[in-house]
């Protein structure tokens, strides 16, 4: 089935965005990248930043589906599973990070909105930390909990950004697994043995 031109547009504009940056890519390249006219181009979207906003909406649809973490007992193989979804929106979505600042500097609509995606993020691993503690699986008091979830959300909003920088000549480099692998090393010191050693076992496989 023949896909929809305003579909093409979107397709290409996020790679385009991925591999180049979102604030090098002009709409005249968007159009010649799915060969169609420009005029094509703006009878679907007037702007650019109507094709970004509309990214972000699928963006955002996806990341908030998955930050519904769901009030049961959680184990240290889903948060890993949680991670690695996570870490592969946040990558099928790369240009929104790897320049983020500047993105939301340049489409100001998006922030609060953005804003709410990163308190998502410390509510979900809020929730996933009090599940492990209620299971004894971790031990941490109120303060290590908060500053651990904080850490969290830091990494898992920025380690993107750094990851790209450290391989500037080799964008394939960039690894998902090393990120998982860093959020649960922040983890890990409050882990009970059991699911430490359980982890560093998950970590060679995964690496």
């Amino acid at each position: 089935m023949k896909r929809k031109t305003r579909d093409r547009i979107l397709d290409a504009s996020l790679e385009l965005f991925n591999a180049d940056g979102e604030s090098n890519v002009t709409t005249l390249q968007i159009a010649d990248e799915i060969d169609i006219s420009p005029g094509n181009l703006y009878y679907h979207f007037r702007s650019k930043s109507e094709i970004v906003t509309e990214l972000y909406d699928r963006y955002e649809h996806e990341i908030e589906e998955l930050l519904a973490v769901p009030e049961v007992e959680i184990s240290v193989d889903d948060q890993w599973l949680f991670l690695h979804l996570l870490f592969e929106t946040i990558a099928r979505y790369r240009f929104l990070y790897q320049d983020l600042v500047n993105v939301l500097s340049r489409y100001p609509v998006l922030q609060p909105r953005f804003q709410r995606v990163v308190k998502q993020k410390y509510q979900a691993t809020r929730r996933i930390c009090a599940s492990f503690r209620e299971q004894g699986i971790l031990s941490a008091s109120d303060r290590e909990v908060e500053a651990l979830c904080h850490q969290i959300v830091l990494t898992l909003t920025y380690w993107l950004s750094f990851e790209m920088l450290s391989h500037l000549n080799q964008k394939d480099s960039v690894d998902l697994g090393r990120g998982v692998y860093q959020v649960m090393v922040l983890v890990a010191p409050y882990l009970r043995a059991e699911e430490r050693e359980a982890l560093e076992a998950m970590s060679e496989d995964y690496l």
